[in-house]
């Protein structure tokens, strides 16, 4: 089949722009990765909120303050994740997500049941899902971000651990996605599930397992605890393919190829960021449980 080089261009120029929003918004400071992150919430709420409309009709009878203001609660929440080191003056972060998510808390269930056409439990059961799989994914994200100092595993502390900390989890997750795609075309047979007819077990396996190798090697090489980024790697392998294939579920059932359109040739914000939603809490877990 001859290459289509208008696709071809569009998606090379589309990931160029991608790349380079992403290593600005990750390395310049914290503030533009939480401005970064802020858009991508605001993305990945918008894009699963047309889903479960597909899904779920009920969904589509939601006021504009229930569209809106559970958005608006899942961002106080990433305030209120955001950590000491974020601030507006004397105020902090911390401060204002708290006394946001107070009111949000009281608020939105009273509008919901006043302006609502349909005040379903369903539509506040599936904006309550929205609030853990996307809002609470990047407000753990933004934690992570600002942790100053991480343990390392025998001397000493990892200075600057906050912002090394999502580049380890967003680099193992792309060397796994890569692995496993390579791995899969040329020994995968087996497949590994209904959902995503392509991913086979071996792809699977070797992406996870040719991830956390390549990433012990590198923490080895930049002197980096390579014990804690070798499980932070595979817990990005095992947990992101899991995060893929609940993405892929939900637009099966909404019967979408993609989420979005924000990425021409590359689909949406959910589409890019679907494994790394999972990913974030397993690894801020594991941070706070054996790297503080």
């Amino acid at each position: 089949m001859a290459m289509n080089w208008q696709v071809f261009r569009t998606r090379a120029l589309t990931a160029l722009i991608f790349v380079l929003v992403m290593l600005g918004g990750l390395l310049w400071n914290r503030w533009s990765f939480f401005v970064l992150f802020s858009v991508i919430h605001w993305g990945c709420w918008l894009e699963y909120q047309r889903l479960i409309k597909r899904i779920i009709p009920g969904y589509s009878q939601i006021s504009a303050f229930h569209s809106y203001g559970v958005i608006l609660a899942g961002w106080s929440v990433m305030f209120f994740f955001a950590g000491s080191s974020y601030h507006w003056g004397d105020i902090s972060f911390h401060a204002i997500g708290l006394a946001a998510c107070l009111i949000f808390a009281f608020a939105l269930p009273l509008m919901e049941v006043l302006f609502s056409k349909y005040a379903g439990l369903a539509n506040i059961k599936y904006s309550t899902l929205g609030l853990i799989y996307i809002s609470l994914s990047w407000a753990l994200l933004i934690n992570l971000r600002s942790m100053e100092e991480i343990r390392q595993m025998d001397n000493g502390v990892l200075k600057g651990g906050g912002w090394l900390l999502p580049v380890i989890i967003i680099v193992s997750l792309w060397i796994n996605d890569t692995m496993a795609y390579i791995t899969g075309s040329f020994i995968g047979k087996t497949p590994f599930t209904k959902i995503s007819p392509k991913k086979t077990i071996e792809g699977t396996i070797g992406g996870i397992v040719l991830c956390v190798s390549v990433m012990g090697l590198s923490a080895y090489w930049l002197q980096l605890p390579v014990l804690h980024v070798c499980m932070i790697a595979g817990i990005a392998g095992i947990v992101g393919t899991a995060g893929d294939l609940l993405e892929s579920k939900i637009k099966r059932l909404a019967s979408v190829k993609d989420s979005g359109a924000i990425m021409p040739g590359h689909g949406g914000f959910l589409d890019r960021f679907d494994s790394l939603l999972l990913t974030v809490p397993a690894v801020w877990m594991y941070v706070v449980l054996f790297m503080k």
